[in-house]
């Protein structure tokens, strides 16, 4: 008995990462999982959507910016350089620098690799002189720049405030991680929200149409799907709101009963007992700290552009 459960064991299959993190984080109060699975492709599709709602500001102030400040970013970027974009989903904000840089090649980093294939071939169409390179993957991990820019200038490209999904000491950690790849001498252009009134930030995550609500819960249907779970996705809400004590925008998903949800053939349950409003917990920082840029100690140069004199929330391009 005792070799058979052994010999079962060993050939059980290796969890991936999603399901590592999707039992610890479930597991876990709160509960919480990394912003990166909320970008499968669906994920990718309800995230571009939600960019076009009336309550998002962000997407359309910072596109507001770059196409007034493209002619500066543009000097950033030598002559035959290689954008590197991580987390690109869309291209429409890359776009931008590339029609007003020199860029010999585009290296777009995404982990959703449907819709990274999509935008590239979209891309590609678009811009047929332009070398377009992408790589599926995680960003925050290590991972290979193409051999065909090794012996190029790199400019690092991270728009979106998608900064702020990260905890600073995480925020620090992708920062190094991000200026050991591009190497010395390279450029980092990282977009970043400012605080502002709460009922504009409320509302950003708030949109009447629910389709930031979707989003959220499209990785429980993520997991349901990939990973076996049994969620009832009738029972949760969405509610998001502004938390002054840790200045961050918390999106929650709650339940409004106990869930008895199993996961990867676990046989102790997540929320057994739990009690009604029991929630999953993103969040998202509205502003970098400068002193976790100060602490990742970049070694990169840096340009500090204005917000520029834009109608509406106020944005600016570290």
């Amino acid at each position: 008995m005792n070799v058979l459960a052994r010999t079962s064991a060993a050939v059980r299959p290796k969890m991936s990462d999603f399901a590592l993190d999707a039992i610890a984080g479930l597991s876990a109060e709160p509960k919480t999982l990394p912003a990166k699975y909320f970008y499968d492709d669906g994920g990718s599709a309800l995230f571009e959507a939600i960019t076009a709602v009336p309550e998002y500001y962000p997407t359309r102030t910072e596109l507001g910016i770059l196409k007034e400040r493209a002619g500066e970013i543009a000097q950033l970027i030598p002559p035959g350089g290689a954008l590197i974009e991580f987390g690109s989903g869309s291209t429409a904000k890359a776009r931008i620098v590339l029609d007003a840089a020199a860029v010999a090649a585009y290296v777009p980093v995404d982990i959703s690799a449907g819709f990274l294939s999509q935008e590239a071939a979209r891309l590609g169409r678009d811009l047929p002189g332009l070398r377009i390179l992408p790589i599926a993957a995680d960003f925050t991990k290590p991972f290979e720049l193409p051999p065909a820019i090794r012996l190029r200038a790199r400019v690092g490209f991270f728009p979106g405030s998608t900064i702020g999904n990260f905890e600073p000491p995480e925020a620090a950690r992708f920062l190094r991680h991000a200026a050991a790849l591009l190497g010395r001498g390279a450029h980092f252009i990282v977009g970043v929200d400012l605080i502002k009134d709460v009922a504009v930030l409320d509302a950003a995550y708030n949109d009447a149409a629910g389709v930031t609500a979707a989003f959220n819960l499209n990785l429980l249907r993520r997991i349901n799907c990939e990973l076996g779970a049994d969620f009832d996705l009738n029972r949760f809400r969405h509610r998001a709101f502004f938390n002054r004590a840790r200045n961050r925008v918390e999106m929650h998903l709650a339940s409004s009963a106990a869930q008895d949800v199993r996961l990867c053939d676990r046989t102790s349950p997540l929320f057994l007992g739990a009690r009604p409003g029991a929630a999953l917990t993103r969040a998202s920082r509205p502003a970098l700290p400068s002193h976790i840029v100060r602490s990742a100690s970049l070694g990169l140069p840096t340009a500090r552009l204005g917000a520029g004199r834009l109608v509406g929330p106020r944005r600016k391009m570290l």
